[in-house]
């Protein structure tokens, strides 16, 4: 049950307008979920706006309403709560209705453009390794101990991401580590949580469908880190440019970790191989077994945070060295006879241009690059021709293929990727709509030796077409593949 009480004692709240109902049964944000007893928040979304439910709530039972206005001669004979933004305040009350887990957990975010997964992966399977109890919020899944459950959004609404802390703090988790995105950052999902600490890892080119501009973008991301509390910590990369701009305004304590500046936390790179990387920090030289260098910044986060976190310094090396592959980044496929791919999430032209500058570190100088590449529906469409422009000059052969076209003609897309090329440059990519033709096309033409990358959709395992997912996975076919090559 929860209290009006305590709904007047939260932050955003203005007054009640009507009546007063002591008790609720449940929060809920959806008007269709409504049950007699609920409180109904509604919520301004970018596709509609809870306040036109507010009728239809009333009919099927709800006894109280939050809002940020009531609409115009609609009476409303039920608590009505009027609050500053009904989006924050939901993540609010949604905390509130399942007793403030988080407060009982040290909960660490992730925010950057790239590396937020393989950083809470990270970190979520080296505590496991401790024998810690913890939990893992990210877009591979959700997941409670040795229990998973699927997810659709990188960072939940905020009642999911409630009852799924509450789960956590039920089931004796005692650190959660979870990706942070913008979109949920902008739009409150994050409200209510009490976070312990904060990472940001990088900025680059990004969901500018929905923030329009970096600078919205930045803003957006900036926004977590206002709201850590002094006795949390947070850590920037301190090789990025727009890393001070994210703490202008935090009250937590700030720590850095960078390879070219001087860094709270700043390894060396001594050498660079396809399965890892030997670097030195603090005299001592660390295996990490990943390659690249934003591998290197990844797993530099991971010890930083570790340290923080009160993990000993020698023993979180030892763990960082042995943990397993992160589904879908950079992930490894190889084949006895014939070539070996490379499966990565790389969506963006920064994260494009990462793996592929990887892949030409550790490659010898005979070995070939074949990409194999696609750009996302109803997305930002300004990153599909400089995707293209810089695979096209880091691969010896470019496949433009689908990735989630979603509600667009994937040849539209294909059309805007090949707009990053020269006309005689647009003669040598192949062109391929269908995905698991063109990821075919890419392993038949590839020597023995050489590298396919098969980038964009990672962890993934389905292809959404038209507003329906088909299932389809990158790493599925591939192994595939190379089992029926290999007969």
């Amino acid at each position: 049950m929860i209290r009006l009480n305590d709904i007047e004692k939260l932050k955003g709240f203005r007054k009640v307008v009507t009546h007063r109902m002591e008790h609720f049964s449940r929060v809920v944000a959806d008007s269709r979920q409504v049950q007699k007893g609920d409180i109904f928040v509604a919520v301004r979304g970018t596709r509609a706006d809870g306040h036109k439910y507010i009728s239809q709530v009333m009919d099927k039972g709800a006894e109280g309403v939050v809002c940020e206005y009531l609409p115009e001669g609609l009476e409303i004979p039920v608590t009505t709560i009027m609050v500053e933004n009904s989006g924050e305040f939901l993540g609010w009350l949604a905390a509130l209705s399942f007793g403030n887990p988080s407060a009982q957990m040290k909960v660490i975010g992730i925010t950057g453009t790239n590396g937020k997964t393989t950083i809470a992966t990270s970190l979520f399977n080296l505590f496991k390794a401790k024998e810690f109890t913890a939990g893992l919020i990210s877009t591979t899944g959700i997941y409670v101990g040795n229990h998973s459950f699927s997810t659709v959004l990188t960072t939940p609404d905020a009642l999911t991401l409630q009852k799924h802390l509450s789960l956590m703090q039920v089931n004796g988790v005692s650190h959660v580590f979870m990706e942070v995105s913008s979109h949920a950052a902008e739009q409150y999902r994050i409200a209510g949580i009490t976070f312990a600490g904060g990472i940001f890892t990088n900025l680059s080119q990004d969901h500018l469908d929905y923030h329009k501009d970096m600078n919205a973008y930045l803003y957006a991301k900036k926004r977590f880190f206002d709201m850590i509390p002094s006795d949390g910590f947070v850590l920037i990369n301190l090789d990025d440019r727009h890393a001070g701009v994210m703490v202008q305004n935090t009250s937590a304590k700030v720590k850095t970790y960078a390879l070219k500046k001087i860094a709270d936390f700043r390894p060396t790179v001594i050498e660079k191989q396809l399965d890892g990387t030997l670097v030195r920090f603090e005299n001592k030289e660390i295996w990490i077994p990943f390659p690249g260098d934003f591998s290197v910044y990844n797993m530099t986060a991971v010890y930083a945070v570790a340290v923080m976190l009160g993990l000993n310094h020698e023993e979180i090396w030892k763990e960082i060295s042995r943990l397993p592959q992160v589904p879908g980044r950079f992930e490894i496929i190889r084949s006895e006879k014939g070539p070996f791919a490379v499966v990565d999430y790389a969506h963006t032209p920064d994260a494009l241009v990462n793996v592929l500058k990887t892949l030409h570190q550790v490659k010898s100088d005979k070995t070939k690059i074949f990409t194999v590449v696609g750009a996302g529906g109803n997305r930002d469409h300004s990153k599909r021709p400089r995707m293209a422009r810089f695979a096209f000059d880091l691969s010896d052969q470019l496949i433009l293929t689908s990735d989630n076209p979603r509600d667009e003609d994937p040849d539209d897309i294909i059309r805007d990727m090949l707009q990053g090329l020269e006309k005689n440059e647009q003669h040598n990519v192949i062109c391929i709509t269908d995905r698991a033709e063109a990821i075919k096309t890419g392993l038949r033409l590839a020597d023995p030796g050489d590298i396919v990358l098969v980038a964009g959709k990672g962890h993934e395992a389905y292809q959404e077409i038209n507003g329906v997912k088909h299932h389809f996975d990158d790493r599925e076919f591939v192994r595939n593949y190379f089992a029926d090559f290999k007969k």
